[in-house]
């Protein structure tokens, strides 16, 4: 029925986005079985936190431009460091 979790590390963020929307609406429709719904409840966790966790590396990515006195960028410095 659905990937095994150790797939999931491996998803992008779109595609795992893509699956959790799917198991939510599947849940929120009932059209699951009980035992079924609780595979996709603890596959569904799984994926918001990738998500979760993929979201957050890409914040710390994100490039700060520093101002300079004039109010105008001066220079561009990743979050990161890098």
């Amino acid at each position: 029925m659905t990937q095994p979790a150790a797939d999931i590390a491996k998803m992008p963020f779109e595609a795992a986005l893509a699956e959790l929307e799917s198991i939510v609406d599947k849940l929120e429709k009932g059209a699951v079985a009980l035992e079924d719904s609780i595979k996709l409840y603890e596959r569904g966790e799984a994926l918001k936190k990738h998500c979760d966790d993929l979201l957050k590396n890409a914040e710390m990515r994100i490039e700060k431009i520093a101002l300079g006195a004039d109010g105008k960028p001066k220079a561009v410095t990743s979050l990161d460091g890098e």
